[in-house]
């Protein structure tokens, strides 16, 4: 990049807890989140990663879908993390640019089944700001004050790190000066947890809830549902520098591609992911031997993992990295899973310390001696680490963070 990119802040809301360090506790601890969730019982599959409760918020968060107030509360941390507020920048030149796969769908099934219960007239006139996709962007666009771009993406799982790469396209243009971006998504919902289920993607070990979403493992039979939000606040190098902020990391590199392969299995040797890899390491300047940690999007799907890994063990034969999904642990949180992501890799950075995969227990013939992390965290030194991210349509994104 012709701008060095800091990240200066980070914000989580997952189903890990509340912020940063309660999710760092638990993806470090290698603990798992999931549980048999009753407002799924309907559904074929009743397994999921919920966030915990938040607390209320200014008054009027009621009108925002769940999605919405699971942004708010991450970017209020990530804010305060690169010690902003609104007194501190120009409104013009800030952007809010939040990833989502499927918006307020937790608004549109739960009007839904009033409507069918009782008439039209039984709909919240708040349904379609609550709703539409862009009006996360929006709210928090109008809760800060800021003029500049406000937008969603949108590649399915990836949605979240094409935010963040949104965000560099628009500092390296010089349109803005500090970007707010992530993701977020609440799709732990009978309509979305049945759709999954139909397609075969959801793990059936009800039996097992903590031990459903196994990354990589031989015995992986599909992702757990979750939800989530992750929030980084960007900046270029020299007015991070300027406003006396050290950064937490650099976003040094990105590459996207699309598979054209098929609607919603990813290219069975990994094609696109092995693109996006390529052109991220020579965005930052690096080769596949600089590379120390990867944050994989490992889904626990047959599919996804086996082709993941086989881009790993390709691209990595004379240094591999160690290699971790946080989805043992937290689920899949679908939109916002390339910020979440995002930041636990720049987390892993500055903690120096690669997490457990929960529940890695037996690997297959393709994820043998892939390096995956299990059991405990592995301190090491990390000076770049990759985040993957995948989505349904052949979306692939890799981001490479440095060490500041």
């Amino acid at each position: 990049m012709n701008d060095e990119i800091a990240v200066t802040g980070i914000g989580l809301v997952t189903p890990g807890g509340i912020g940063t360090e309660a999710t760092w506790d638990t993806v470090s601890s290698g603990r798992p989140t999931a549980i048999a969730d009753a407002a799924l019982n309907d559904a074929p599959v009743n397994l999921a990663c919920r966030v915990p409760s938040l607390e209320a918020g200014p008054g009027r968060m009621w009108r925002f879908d769940r999605s919405t107030r699971f942004l708010f509360t991450a970017a209020r941390e990530a804010l305060a993390s690169a010690r902003l507020d609104a007194a501190d920048w120009d409104p013009a030149r800030v952007a809010v640019i939040v990833g989502s796969a499927a918006g307020g769908i937790d608004t549109l099934e739960t009007q839904h089944r009033k409507m069918l219960a009782n008439g039209p007239s039984a709909v919240s006139p708040m349904t379609l700001p609550a709703f539409l996709p862009n009006m996360a962007a929006g709210h928090l666009a109008l809760e800060l004050g800021t003029t500049g771009p406000s937008f969603q993406t949108s590649t399915a799982c990836a949605s979240g790190a094409t935010a963040l790469i949104t965000a560099c396209l628009l500092l390296g243009a010089g349109v803005c000066d500090i970007v707010v971006a992530g993701g977020t998504d609440a799709m732990v919902t009978p309509l979305c947890a049945s759709a999954f289920s139909k397609m075969g993607a959801l793990s059936r070990r009800s039996h097992d809830p903590a031990g459903a979403s196994r990354p990589f493992d031989r015995d992986r039979d599909g992702f757990v549902l979750a939800e989530g939000c992750g929030v980084l606040v960007l900046e270029r190098r020299r007015h991070a520098d300027a406003r006396g902020v050290r950064p937490l990391a650099m976003l040094a590199g990105h590459g996207s591609t699309s598979d054209a392969h098929h609607a919603t299995a990813p290219h069975p040797d990994g094609a696109g992911l092995r693109a996006a890899t390529v052109a991220a390491l020579s965005m930052a300047g690096a080769g596949f031997d600089d590379v120390d940690h990867i944050n994989a999007h490992g889904t626990s799907t047959p599919l996804n993992d086996r082709a993941e890994a086989t881009v790993v063990r390709d691209l990595y034969r004379r240094r591999p990295p160690t290699v971790t999904s946080v989805k043992g642990s937290l689920g899949h949180t679908m939109g916002a899973a390339g910020a979440i992501e995002a930041a636990l890799t720049v987390m892993s950075i500055s903690r120096q310390t690669a997490p457990p995969t929960a529940n890695f227990t037996v690997p297959d013939d393709t994820t043998a001696d892939l390096g995956v992390v299990s059991g405990a965290g592995r301190s090491q030194d990390i000076r770049l680490a990759l985040s993957h991210s995948l989505g349904f349509g052949g979306h692939n994104t890799v981001l490479a963070f440095t060490a500041a």
